[in-house]
């Protein structure tokens, strides 16, 4: 059987990522894909409050043409920070500016740009991040999809009803996203970068109900996500994912920006 691993939330670090994937067997010491036939699923938000989003974007990138020639798949789902970044530039009127800070080493204020690159350095924007972004990483972002189903799981970045917002099967909400990040305007970006800001939907008073209604509309047994560091919800250092809501959702937010160790899961 393929054996399929899961990772949340890199949120930049390039070398915290590297040893993960390292210590799970699945790249060699030259950072090249050595999985063999096996699938690596990133949930989302590659990039801010790490310094090497790009990089991340970049090892993602190569390592998933490596596993495609070795007979494995490397994928990913749409964060909202991922939606960030993108919206700084694509909507963003000051790109230059913070180009410039970037090359001469000075820092950018929020409220000396406009309102999509403010928000973006705000929620832990890198300013080297949209400075080394070109159409290539433009693209490969736009085009991930929003949610996946790998057997009877469902991956999607937020641990948020938000997805059953916009369409009711797995391909409809990828469709939505794609329409979105690729034909749509700032005002239909601005409403679902706000819907992101939901956090813990299945975890507070109700949540097992919740998860119940969600996974039956997508018509999956079990959920697995980000969004939510997991230390955030313990108090305590994450070493391996969450399970809650009765089995029914796996939280898989790391923590890596928050210092925590990295880990990686493996789907049963």
């Amino acid at each position: 059987m393929t054996a399929v691993y899961v990772i949340g939330d890199i949120h930049g670090q390039y070398a915290a990522m590297v040893r993960v994937l390292r210590n799970a067997g699945l790249i060699d010491a030259n950072r090249r894909w050595s999985g063999g036939d096996a699938q690596l699923w990133f949930l989302g938000d590659f990039v801010d409050r790490g310094p090497d989003g790009i990089g991340v974007i970049e090892l993602v990138m190569q390592l998933q043409n490596q596993a495609a020639d070795a007979g494995g798949l490397v994928q990913g789902v749409i964060g909202n920070h991922d939606m960030l970044l993108l919206a700084a530039y694509r909507f963003g009127r000051h790109k230059s500016v913070v180009a410039e800070a970037y090359r001469t080493g000075q820092h950018v204020t929020p409220g000396t740009v406009d309102s999509f690159i403010s928000l973006w350095l705000n929620s832990g924007g890198f300013p080297g991040d949209l400075a080394r972004m070109t159409r290539k990483h433009v693209t490969w972002l736009s085009y991930l999809p929003a949610m996946a189903r790998v057997g009877d799981k469902l991956l999607a970045h937020a641990d948020s009803i938000l997805y059953q917002r916009y369409a009711d099967s797995i391909d409809d909400v990828n469709h939505f996203f794609r329409k979105l990040l690729t034909e749509s305007g700032f005002r239909e970006w601005d409403t679902v970068i706000d819907d992101f800001s939901e956090h813990r939907a299945f975890i507070r008073q109700g949540g097992t109900d919740r998860a119940q209604t969600f996974l039956k509309i997508f018509d999956c047994e079990q959920f697995i996500h980000g969004h939510t560091p997991i230390s955030k919800l313990t108090g305590e250092t994450a070493t391996g994912p969450l399970v809650y809501a009765d089995g029914l959702c796996v939280n898989i937010d790391q923590g890596l920006y928050l210092g925590d160790p990295g880990f990686i899961h493996q789907l049963a």
